[in-house]
Order: structure tokens, then sequence, then C-alpha cells
């Protein structure tokens, strides 16, 4: 059967056990899946109809005798365990050094050369939560003008600003400056802008929040759809996370419920090849702050919603769901945590119940995706098209 569509669902965070070498990134005993599949809040019937039970190693929820998807286990081959690297990963791109991060802060060179190119102070510059740096520097950034940045565990410089004081554009031009100095060893996955609005001690975020990605360094599923005349659209942030490259059409969202309406939406066009989207609420508002139940409910929301979206799908779409790393709101701190990820691939023109094992890497996606517009496959990883489809 020819394909005409294929949506790619990466469920931000949601790893489904801990990789061999975690250790080597700091991680004890990780299990996303595990963790929140304890919750009594945690109901994902149509996930586990597709298989996400039946996935090898997973050992929580139960298994059902006719996954209507074929699935896989997938380990990351890159070094890294945060989205840039995840996702790059997925769209083909194998990396093998992971983007810098800075636990104690920026140093001092660096500093200097943002503050330049601002014409602002910084204040800060340590290894904060986005909420609470607002708390504890927000009236400062106020008072005084500077700029808040801060980092995280992940490869990234964030900058906030009062939004009174420093419009979203001005901030974001902030960003891109930040962006053409962060190089090298400086060279960071993100730089992300933060406004807040509010009056303390009762500051908020708002939903401008913009990534300036580093350039894919390497070509992606997406560069390959686009020369080949393929459509390719990104829900939330995918676009950020590859520049804009190779991503032809953005809808922005403001979190999961909205992102998955919108791909539902996307079911309705009228276009050929690459759906891509990003659901980040599960890693940012719940594996970040080890909010088990929260995130629990998420999972089961998005289940809800899943059923709906594989109602409306045409005999021609495929369906893809996968993950881009874990953080498993049961582990201590607040990293991302180094795991396995679930692959689930449903459609008519699927061999439903094929058992795809434990696959090598995240790039496999890439390549089956390639493979299923019949497109010679100039990425990392190798196709599945030849085990799944009919």
């Amino acid at each position: 059967m020819k394909i005409k569509r294929v949506f790619l669902v990466v469920l931000d965070s949601m790893g489904i056990g801990q990789e061999p070498d975690a250790a080597e990134y700091g991680d004890g005993i990780c299990n996303t899946l595990g963790s929140i599949a304890k919750s009594d809040r945690f109901s994902t019937k149509n996930l586990a109809k597709l298989g996400l039970f039946n996935i090898e190693g997973v050992e929580c929820g139960e298994k059902v005798a006719a996954p209507l998807a074929a699935f896989a286990r997938l380990r990351e081959s890159s070094k890294g365990k945060d989205t840039t690297i995840g996702h790059w990963e997925i769209a083909g791109i194998y990396s093998a050094s992971p983007l810098p991060t800075f636990p104690n802060g920026f140093p001092a060179p660096l500093l200097e050369k943002l503050e330049a190119a601002f014409g602002r102070k910084i204040i800060c510059n340590k290894p904060y939560s986005g909420t609470a740096v607002i708390e504890d520097y927000g009236q400062q950034q106020l008072d005084t003008g500077a700029l808040i940045v801060y980092t995280s565990a992940d490869s990234v410089l964030q900058i906030a600003a009062h939004e009174s004081m420093v419009s979203p554009e001005e901030l974001y031009d902030y960003c891109r400056k930040a962006r053409e100095i962060l190089t090298g060893e400086w060279g960071v996955g993100r730089v992300i802008a933060r406004p807040y609005e509010g009056e303390y001690p009762n500051f908020e975020r708002t939903s401008r929040r913009h990534d300036f990605s580093m350039e894919p360094p390497a070509n992606t599923m997406l560069d390959s759809l686009t020369k080949a005349g393929f459509d390719t659209i990104g829900v939330g942030k995918i676009s950020d996370i590859f520049a804009a490259r190779g991503v032809q059409k953005h809808i922005p969202i403001n979190g999961n419920t909205d992102g998955m309406n919108q791909a539902i939406k996307c079911l309705q066009e009228d276009f050929t090849g690459l759906c891509f989207i990003n659901l980040v609420d599960f890693d940012m508002k719940y594996g970040h702050r080890r909010d088990i139940d929260g995130y629990a409910q998420a999972m089961t929301d998005f289940d809800v919603q899943l059923e709906e979206f594989m109602e409306k799908m045409k005999d021609d779409d495929v369906l893809m769901i996968t993950a881009d790393h874990g953080c498993d709101p049961g582990a201590p701190g607040t990293d991302h945590t180094r795991e396995y990820v679930p692959y689930l691939v449903y459609g008519k023109a699927i061999a439903a119940g094929t058992d795809l094992k434990t696959a090598p890497t995240f790039a496999n996606i890439s390549a089956t995706v390639l493979d299923m517009f019949d497109l010679s496959i100039d990425t990392y990883g190798e196709s599945f098209k030849a085990k799944i489809c009919k």
C-alpha cells in the first residue's frame, strides 16, 4: 500500500527504562514509564492496544495478545540525553560528543562578550528552575534593567526579562546575538527566550517563549523530504529544534492538548509527507518538576486524544509514536535520564503485532520514514520498512 502521510509524535521525555550506560550520564535506576504507571491517575488503554507494554524490557502494564501496531525499543547511540541530541538522532544524525553544559554557570569571558553584545548587565548565571529564577531575580531585573541569564542540566542558555521592560521581540534579538556568540566550546544546543509578566511575588512566565537552536550539523530526514518535494509540517517546538531547516510549515502550540488538537486538524489537510509533532509538557511541566501524578495524568489525557486521532486516520496514513530521552519523575534531581524510548508504528499499511525487539539507534526512525516515501536513505540508521509494511 502506498503511504501518503506520516505523523510522527514525540512524547517528550517518555523513556521506558535505563540504558546500559546510564551511570556514565549520572543516572542510577531510572524508568519514566515505570514511575508514572504506578500512579492511580495513569490509564492508557489505547497505547496498550498499540503494544506499548509488549515492548521488550517493559515490565509495567499488561501485554495484549494482538497489538495493533508494530513496536520496538530504541536505544540512543549518540552521546547525550537532551532534547536537541535526541531529536537530531530521530531525524538521522549521530552525535559523537555531547553538547556542552555549564553546571557552575557560564565562564567570565563569555559573560563579558554577552554583556557587550546586549548593552545590559547580566544577573544570576546559575543553573535554575525557570519558575524559581523569576521568583528570586525577577524584581532585581525590573529594578536594574539587567537580564536574567541562567542554565539548567541541559545544554541551554536561557534569558529572562519582564515584558514591561524588555519586549518579546527585543528579548528575541538578545537571543539571536547570544546564538552568534555561542559556538565552539560554548556551543550550547539552545538559547531560550523566557519572557515573564506580573508583579512580585507573583511573576509568571508567558507563552511567548522562543528557542534559538544550533543548526543541525548534518543532513536530516526533513532536509531529504523537502529536497524531494514532500511536505514537512512541524507542530510545537520542532521548527525551533531544527533551526527551522527543512520545516516548511510551523504550527505553534500551547501545551500538549493543543498540540494533539493541531495534529488532528492536520489529518484534515491535503498534504503528502511528514507531520512531526513534539509534546513538551511531559518533560517541561512534569518530568523536570518530578511530578509523578501530573505526568501520569498528562499521559492519560494524551491517550484519550490518541483514540480520536486513530479514528480519523486515512488508509494511507501512518502514525509513529516515540520519545527523545527520559525524564523520570521518580528519580533524584531534576535532570533528564538516559533511557531507551518506545517506538510504535500504526496504520492500514503496517503489519500489526510486528515485534522489532531492541534497535541500536533512534535514527532507524528517519531511515524508515524516508524508505516509506521511496527515498534513498542518506541519514544515519537502518529502515524497518521491509519488516513492518504490508
